[in-house]
Parts: C-alpha cells; sequence; structure tokens
C-alpha cells in the first residue's frame, strides 16, 4: 500500500508517527511519499504502476501515471473515491464506470455512505473493543483530562466537544451552556471556532499553541481550550463527552462510532447544496427516533447550521438527552449494516483484477 499525498504536515498531527519533512517513509504498513505538485509523478520505482490506484476526493491523477497505467497489460485499475453522504442517488451511482475521455482504462466511482448499497464507512478493527474498554475504565477518562492539564469533570457535569467552522450561532450557544442549571464543561480544540470562543470571554486574540491549556468560565460554563489530538486521543474526547459538536466528514463518521449524540456543521456550499446533504443524513440519523426528541433535534442541527437560534433550540433539545443518548448507543449496529468501506474497497477491485473485461 503507497500513500502519495501532498499535505504531510496535515498528516503528521493526525498521525504523530509521520514526519512531516520526509520524503519517504513507512508507517502502519503503509509506504508514504510527498506528493509535489512542480516533480513528476511519475511510475513506481518497479518501473510499474500499481494494481490499483485510488484517486481520493477529486485530487485526480497526473497524466503521465495514468498512461502507464493504460500502457500495462492488463491495465491497472482506477477507482475515483468520492465524497460521502446520505443522498438517496449515491447507491444508484456507486460502482458505476467512468470512462476516461481519452485512455482505455478501466476507471470506477465508489461512494462511501450509509446503505447497504453505498461503499460503506470507514472503521479499524477493533474499534468498539477501544472505545468499550476506555468507558469502562473510569481511571482512563481521568487520565485523558489530566494529560491536558485539566481535572476530570464533575459527575454532574455535561461534558461536551466542541469542534466547527465559523458559527453565527456561536455566542447564543454559550450564553445557553453559561445559564444552564447544569454545569458544562466544553472542550475546544484548536480550529476555525476558537476566535469566537476567545471573543465570547474577551479574550484577547491567541495563536493555536498560546490558547493551549486555558480554561475560561462564565455562569455555569467551563470552557477548556485543548490541544490539537492525534486521531486515538480525538477518538477518546469523542467517548468521554456526552455531546460532541463536529464537522466536515471524519469527524462526523468517528463522532457516530463514538456512540454519543452529536451535531454536525456541513460544509457550507455556494449553491445550497449542503442542505440537501443534511437532510439527507437527519433522515438516516432520526430513523427510530420518534417524537419530540427527533423534532428538537432537527431543529437544533438547523439552528447550528444557519437557520434559526441556537440557545433556545439547544434548549428544547437538551431536555431530552436520554432519550437522544439511548438512540446514539444504538446508532453503531445501524452503521456496521452499510460494511467496512476498506474491506468493501477492497473486494470492489478484487472482483474487477479477476475480470479485466468487466
Amino acid at each position: 500500500m503507497r500513500l502519495r499525498i501532498d499535505g504531510l504536515e496535515v498528516l503528521g498531527t493526525l498521525c504523530p508517527e509521520v514526519d512531516a519533512h520526509a520524503a519517504r517513509q513507512s508507517v502502519a504498513g503503509v509506504e508514504i511519499l510527498r506528493w509535489h505538485d512542480d516533480t513528476p509523478f511519475g511510475p513506481d520505482e518497479s518501473g510499474e504502476p500499481a494494481d490499483v490506484a485510488v484517486d481520493a476526493f477529486g485530487c485526480g491523477l497526473p497524466d503521465a501515471y495514468a498512461e502507464a497505467m493504460a500502457a500495462r497489460d492488463p491495465a491497472s485499475l482506477w477507482i475515483t473515491l468520492e465524497y460521502l453522504s446520505a443522498e438517496p442517488w449515491v447507491a444508484s451511482h456507486h460502482g458505476l464506470p467512468s470512462p476516461h475521455p481519452r485512455l482505455a482504462l478501466r476507471r470506477y466511482f465508489f461512494f462511501p455512505g450509509f446503505g447497504t448499497d453505498t461503499g460503506g464507512l470507514i472503521k479499524e478493527e477493533g474499534l468498539e473493543a477501544r472505545r468499550d474498554a476506555f468507558l469502562a475504565d473510569p481511571e482512563a477518562r481521568g487520565a485523558f483530562w489530566q494529560a491536558r492539564g485539566f481535572a476530570p469533570p464533575a459527575p454532574e457535569a455535561l461534558a461536551v466537544s466542541l469542534f466547527g467552522y465559523e458559527n453565527s450561532g456561536v455566542g447564543s450557544l454559550l450564553d445557553a451552556w453559561a445559564n444552564s442549571d447544569r454545569p458544562v464543561v466544553a472542550a475546544v480544540p484548536p480550529g476555525k471556532l476558537l476566535p469566537q470562543v476567545l471573543a465570547y470571554f474577551d479574550a484577547p486574540p491567541a495563536s493555536d499553541a498560546a490558547a493551549v491549556g486555558k480554561a475560561m468560565r462564565q455562569g455555569n460554563l467551563e470552557v477548556r481550550l485543548l490541544p490539537f489530538l492525534a486521531q486515538p486521543r480525538y477518538d477518546e474526547l469523542l467517548w468521554t463527552c456526552d455531546w460532541n459538536f463536529v464537522r466536515g466528514e471524519d469527524s462526523f463518521v468517528r463522532a457516530q462510532w463514538a456512540a454519543r449524540p452529536f451535531v454536525w456543521h456541513i460544509y457550507p456550499q455556494a449553491d445550497d447544496a449542503h442542505w440537501a446533504k443534511l437532510d439527507a443524513f437527519l433522515d438516516h440519523w432520526c430513523a427510530g427516533l420518534h417524537g419530540e426528541p427527533a423534532r428538537s433535534l432537527r431543529r437544533f442541527w438547523l439552528a447550528w447550521n444557519g437557520r434559526g437560534d441556537c440557545g433556545m433550540a439547544w434548549r428544547s433539545m437538551v431536555i431530552h438527552q436520554k432519550a437522544l443518548a439511548e438512540h446514539a448507543r444504538r446508532w453503531p449496529k445501524a452503521l456496521d449494516l452499510a460494511g467496512n468501506l476498506a474491506e468493501k474497497l477492497a473486494q470492489f477491485c478484487e472482483d474487477r483484477l479477476k475480470s479485466p473485461a468487466s
């Protein structure tokens, strides 16, 4: 397995074993090569391109590499790994051929998704066992906070992780937490929301590094500024919190495997296409969740994404904490039915490599 990536610095924050300055390295059995825009991509060092090339999230493949793939006998297989969506059309497009306009290459769309007729979701082996062991160990949960310089939240406190894009509803939400009857501990990692959180407390702007380790309080709210967390530690943050605010794709999926109630800040698109994606996922997420808990959750998700008052919507949703927590605990079982993306992708490729004419 060989990964070519132009953002080694970003990968290194998620996976500290990665050397952000190395041109070539091997981590966890994966060879990682830095991809420079100004250098040829070229065939692999063996002189041959790979049996399968996965073009992730529309990054494309350089012409020279694609031509080398087409020159093989049989030609290499090209997979276009698409973005995640719960929209109904995904299933009908998953696995469809995507003919190259110039080269004799077999290229296919591969769509992650939430149904059995999609590519499924990323989930590594042993994730649930690791999660359950962490949750069963009070010392592990306490150690997580202590390693970041904080005491564990009080048993009666509501612990929340807050990660998202810039959001006009932040002030209203923080007000609701500050004025709540129950203590709220909000963990805020570096990101787009951090400047708005600092401004709420009239704190001076600060770099991510300078902000780390600080705690700010107002009313019943305590905000804790965390460092950027490697993927395993971020999972632990999700597991130890009662609510998780997430964004984009990766933290969105990890929050679902965490089996905790969560709120998704979808990436806004200029043509408002994100609303259809948000509604489509809410239809999946609310399946089996009825009555006011489902309605209040929808209202808050819409508010957090710009359609409503976040403080008011939060207060009407959090009173259904028990029902929403029970629903979140059941949800990973439904996700498992869609299958493991890595396994399904490997099988999809294997089937087509065995039958070159398909």
